[in-house]
Protein backbone atom coordinates (compact mmCIF):
# COMPACT_ATOMS: atom_id res chain seq x y z
CA UNK A 1 0.00 0.00 0.00
CA UNK A 2 3.36 2.63 0.86
CA UNK A 3 3.92 1.45 -2.62
CA UNK A 4 0.87 2.60 -4.37
CA UNK A 5 0.92 5.95 -2.11
CA UNK A 6 4.23 6.80 -3.25
CA UNK A 7 3.38 6.19 -6.63
CA UNK A 8 0.36 8.34 -6.68
CA UNK A 9 2.05 11.13 -5.01
CA UNK A 10 5.10 10.92 -7.60
CA UNK A 11 2.42 10.98 -10.19
CA UNK A 12 0.55 14.07 -9.03
CA UNK A 13 3.88 15.71 -8.57
CA UNK A 14 4.66 15.53 -12.11
CA UNK A 15 1.44 17.35 -13.23
CA UNK A 16 1.11 20.87 -14.02
CA UNK A 17 -1.28 22.96 -11.99
CA UNK A 18 -3.51 23.28 -14.65
CA UNK A 19 -3.63 19.27 -14.80
CA UNK A 20 -4.26 19.50 -10.74
CA UNK A 21 -6.72 21.72 -11.06
CA UNK A 22 -8.58 19.53 -14.08
CA UNK A 23 -8.39 16.57 -11.56
CA UNK A 24 -10.34 19.12 -8.82
CA UNK A 25 -12.28 21.31 -10.50
CA UNK A 26 -12.98 19.84 -14.05
CA UNK A 27 -11.49 21.16 -17.42
CA UNK A 28 -14.50 24.02 -17.95
CA UNK A 29 -13.74 25.18 -14.30
CA UNK A 30 -10.20 25.59 -14.90
CA UNK A 31 -10.45 27.02 -18.47
CA UNK A 32 -12.84 29.29 -16.97
CA UNK A 33 -10.85 30.37 -14.01
CA UNK A 34 -6.80 29.42 -13.60
CA UNK A 35 -5.14 33.13 -15.09
CA UNK A 36 -1.83 31.37 -14.37
CA UNK A 37 -1.51 31.68 -11.14
CA UNK A 38 -2.96 29.40 -8.12
CA UNK A 39 -3.12 32.10 -5.75
CA UNK A 40 -6.34 33.58 -7.08
CA UNK A 41 -7.73 30.09 -7.17
CA UNK A 42 -7.25 29.64 -3.15
CA UNK A 43 -7.12 33.03 -1.76
CA UNK A 44 -9.85 34.65 0.86
CA UNK A 45 -10.69 38.00 -1.59
CA UNK A 46 -11.65 34.95 -4.27
CA UNK A 47 -13.82 32.31 -1.88
CA UNK A 48 -17.35 33.44 -3.33
CA UNK A 49 -17.19 32.72 -6.58
CA UNK A 50 -14.88 29.78 -6.42
CA UNK A 51 -16.00 26.33 -7.17
CA UNK A 52 -16.95 24.76 -3.87
CA UNK A 53 -13.70 22.15 -4.14
CA UNK A 54 -11.56 24.95 -4.33
CA UNK A 55 -13.07 26.40 -0.73
CA UNK A 56 -12.75 22.83 0.67
CA UNK A 57 -9.35 22.68 -0.19
CA UNK A 58 -8.35 25.55 1.24
CA UNK A 59 -10.02 25.18 4.44
CA UNK A 60 -8.63 21.12 4.69
CA UNK A 61 -5.14 22.41 3.83
CA UNK A 62 -5.80 25.68 7.11
CA UNK A 63 -7.24 22.72 9.19
CA UNK A 64 -4.14 20.45 8.91
CA UNK A 65 -1.75 23.36 9.83
CA UNK A 66 -3.83 23.89 12.53
CA UNK A 67 -3.58 20.35 13.59
CA UNK A 68 0.05 19.99 13.04
CA UNK A 69 0.41 23.34 15.26
CA UNK A 70 -1.94 21.77 18.38
CA UNK A 71 0.44 18.58 18.04
CA UNK A 72 3.79 19.96 18.22
CA UNK A 73 5.52 22.78 20.17
CA UNK A 74 5.47 25.69 17.19
CA UNK A 75 9.32 26.54 17.96
CA UNK A 76 10.10 23.14 16.43
CA UNK A 77 7.89 24.21 13.73
CA UNK A 78 8.46 27.81 12.07
CA UNK A 79 7.77 26.72 8.45
CA UNK A 80 4.33 25.32 9.42
CA UNK A 81 3.74 28.59 11.57
CA UNK A 82 4.57 30.61 8.11
CA UNK A 83 2.48 28.45 5.98
CA UNK A 84 -0.52 28.67 7.96
CA UNK A 85 0.06 32.76 8.63
CA UNK A 86 0.22 32.88 4.33
CA UNK A 87 -3.35 30.90 4.30
CA UNK A 88 -4.59 33.07 7.06
CA UNK A 89 -3.45 36.41 5.02
CA UNK A 90 -3.86 34.99 1.63
CA UNK A 91 -5.77 38.07 -0.83
CA UNK A 92 -7.15 39.86 2.09
CA UNK A 93 -7.47 42.87 1.12
CA UNK A 94 -7.46 45.39 4.27
CA UNK A 95 -4.55 44.86 7.40
CA UNK A 96 -6.18 42.43 10.42
CA UNK A 97 -4.34 41.47 13.54
CA UNK A 98 -4.45 37.81 14.51
CA UNK A 99 -2.73 36.17 17.56
CA UNK A 100 -1.65 32.44 17.92
CA UNK A 101 -2.85 31.65 21.27
CA UNK A 102 -0.26 28.75 22.99
CA UNK A 103 -0.08 26.51 25.75
CA UNK A 104 2.88 25.96 28.27
CA UNK A 105 4.48 23.31 25.72
CA UNK A 106 3.98 25.63 23.12
CA UNK A 107 1.39 24.18 21.54
CA UNK A 108 -1.41 26.16 19.61
CA UNK A 109 -4.83 26.39 21.55
CA UNK A 110 -6.01 28.68 18.51
CA UNK A 111 -5.60 31.43 16.33
CA UNK A 112 -8.35 34.29 16.31
CA UNK A 113 -8.50 37.17 14.41
CA UNK A 114 -8.56 39.56 17.09
CA UNK A 115 -9.20 43.44 14.84
CA UNK A 116 -9.26 43.95 10.98
CA UNK A 117 -8.83 47.65 9.67
CA UNK A 118 -8.24 49.37 6.98
CA UNK A 119 -5.72 49.17 3.28
CA UNK A 120 -3.37 50.71 5.65
CA UNK A 121 -3.37 50.28 8.98
CA UNK A 122 -5.34 48.42 12.04
CA UNK A 123 -6.07 49.75 15.68
CA UNK A 124 -5.11 47.45 18.31
CA UNK A 125 -6.23 47.26 21.51
CA UNK A 126 -3.78 46.44 24.45
CA UNK A 127 -6.43 45.41 27.25
CA UNK A 128 -8.41 43.36 24.14
CA UNK A 129 -5.78 40.99 23.60
CA UNK A 130 -5.01 40.49 27.65
CA UNK A 131 -8.29 39.66 27.99
CA UNK A 132 -8.54 37.07 24.61
CA UNK A 133 -4.95 35.51 26.22
CA UNK A 134 -6.25 34.88 29.64
CA UNK A 135 -10.00 33.76 28.18
CA UNK A 136 -8.55 30.98 26.13
CA UNK A 137 -5.37 30.31 29.46
CA UNK A 138 -2.80 30.96 26.99
CA UNK A 139 0.65 30.59 28.53
CA UNK A 140 2.41 32.55 25.35
CA UNK A 141 1.28 34.17 22.44
CA UNK A 142 2.53 35.16 18.49
CA UNK A 143 1.45 37.37 16.77
CA UNK A 144 0.72 38.47 13.19
CA UNK A 145 -0.58 41.07 11.27
CA UNK A 146 -0.80 41.51 7.17
CA UNK A 147 0.83 44.31 5.18
CA UNK A 148 -1.59 44.23 2.00
CA UNK A 149 0.56 47.15 0.28
CA UNK A 150 2.92 44.09 -0.44
CA UNK A 151 6.52 44.82 1.85
CA UNK A 152 6.74 43.27 4.68
CA UNK A 153 8.76 45.45 6.68
CA UNK A 154 8.05 46.38 10.03
CA UNK A 155 6.67 50.15 10.60
CA UNK A 156 7.69 52.40 13.61
CA UNK A 157 4.27 51.71 15.00
CA UNK A 158 4.57 47.94 14.40
CA UNK A 159 7.31 48.13 16.91
CA UNK A 160 5.98 49.97 19.48
CA UNK A 161 2.46 48.25 19.29
CA UNK A 162 5.16 45.12 19.31
CA UNK A 163 6.40 46.86 22.90
CA UNK A 164 3.27 47.57 24.20
CA UNK A 165 1.82 44.10 23.67
CA UNK A 166 4.68 42.61 25.38
CA UNK A 167 4.95 44.76 28.36
CA UNK A 168 1.08 44.48 29.03
CA UNK A 169 0.63 40.68 28.65
CA UNK A 170 4.47 40.10 31.12
CA UNK A 171 2.02 41.73 33.77
CA UNK A 172 -0.71 38.89 33.36
CA UNK A 173 2.60 36.25 32.56
CA UNK A 174 2.00 35.39 29.09
CA UNK A 175 5.21 34.89 26.81
CA UNK A 176 4.97 36.82 23.62
CA UNK A 177 7.37 34.64 21.42
CA UNK A 178 7.27 36.57 17.90
CA UNK A 179 5.45 38.88 15.75
CA UNK A 180 4.90 38.07 12.39
CA UNK A 181 4.41 40.56 9.17
CA UNK A 182 2.68 38.72 6.54
CA UNK A 183 2.82 40.64 2.73
CA UNK A 184 1.97 37.84 0.15
CA UNK A 185 4.54 34.99 0.29
CA UNK A 186 6.91 37.26 2.74
CA UNK A 187 6.66 36.34 5.97
CA UNK A 188 9.18 38.52 8.32
CA UNK A 189 9.48 37.30 11.93
CA UNK A 190 10.33 40.01 14.58
CA UNK A 191 11.96 37.68 16.42
CA UNK A 192 14.22 36.45 13.81
CA UNK A 193 14.91 40.36 13.30
CA UNK A 194 16.24 40.93 16.69
CA UNK A 195 12.92 43.34 17.32
CA UNK A 196 11.81 41.29 20.02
Amino acid sequence: MNIEINNAQSSYSSLSDTALLEKLIGVRQTQKRYRGSLGEMFTASHLSTLPERCVVARELVRRWLDEELKRECVLNAPNTVRDCLRIQFAGQECESFVALFLDSQHRLIALHELFRGTLTQTSVYPREVVKAALRVNAAAIIFSHNHPSGVAEPSQADQQLTTALKQALALVDVRVLDHFIVAGASVLSFAERGLL
